[in-house]
């Protein structure tokens, strides 16, 4: 299979990648796959029986910003922290070595990709992204950088500094959509979108490769992207997952997780 897969990747003039939560594991960010990866991220959650869910609700920063913060907050200082591991650079000297078009598709909000040294006018975030603010009433459609520190007590996961709106100093929160949310500003993702429609329009007729990467089925989005791209004529799906990696024929499952399975297509190429 890992041959397979590094024969499409080594003949393809397009390559899309469309990556889903899995793809930071192997960087060292945590699992919320089920309550029970969640609350092993984040204890204090367990404690108070709060799922990935109820934590993610913008209504917290309406009644308790701290507490919104507090989730948002510690994430924000994590991803800031973190270091893409060794299969970003893997996918991008592909890319390159091919001098493949390329676009990225996340579902992720962590800004990884970016980090990883992919263009900004090449990458799609369906969700949002951390590193960006809005108005939590929202007072405009204006969005701006994420760029100072929140303190979070990891105790109590409450905030310590509640971000403000440049615009009317109510209680901001991240451009992200979260679980509920009618109020996120969607600009920055439509034009995103719109990069990415033009892209795709370009690469009509290109030799296509999709490497789908940790995308699970509880947010089926990626995976079904994956899928419809990979209906069009020329384009083969590289799906990597170590728990739910099933395909249908021609495509391609890889059931393992994103970095040794991009390792091991590279020892192939």
């Amino acid at each position: 299979m890992f041959r397979r897969a590094a024969a499409a990747i080594g003949e393809a003039e397009a390559i899309i990648i469309t990556a889903g939560a899995g793809m930071g594991v192997d960087s060292g960010l945590p699992d919320f796959r089920g309550d029970q990866g969640f609350w092993r991220a984040y204890p204090p959650y367990a404690r108070l029986g709060l799922s990935f869910e109820e934590a993610a609700n913008p209504e917290h920063f309406h009644r308790d910003p701290a507490f919104g913060w507090g989730f948002y907050g510690h994430r924000t200082t994590l991803y800031r922290a973190t270091v893409p591991h060794e299969g970003f650079a893997l996918m991008r000297g592909w890319i390159e070595r091919n001098r493949a078009a390329s676009f990225v598709v996340t579902s992720n909000v962590d800004g990884q990709f970016q980090k990883g040294g992919y263009p900004e006018e090449r990458i799609l975030e369906v969700h949002g992204s951390i590193h960006w603010l809005q108005c939590t009433i929202p007072c405009s459609r204006r969005i701006w950088a994420n760029t100072g520190e929140i303190p979070v007590n990891p105790e109590t996961m409450r905030a310590r500094a509640i971000p403000r709106c440049i615009a009317c100093n109510a209680v901001s929160r991240p451009n992200i959509l979260m679980f509920g949310d009618d109020a996120w500003l969607s600009e920055r993702t439509a034009e995103q979108e719109r990069r990415f429609d033009r892209f795709r329009e370009e690469s009509r007729g290109r030799r296509t490769v999709v490497i789908e990467l940790g995308a699970g089925r509880a947010l089926p989005t990626i995976r079904r992207l994956s899928e419809r791209l990979g209906a069009l004529p020329g384009t083969t799906v590289i799906r990597i997952n170590p728990r739910e990696a099933e395909i249908d024929a021609p495509h391609l499952s890889i059931p393992c997780g994103a970095l040794e399975a991009l390792r091991r297509i590279g020892a192939c190429l």
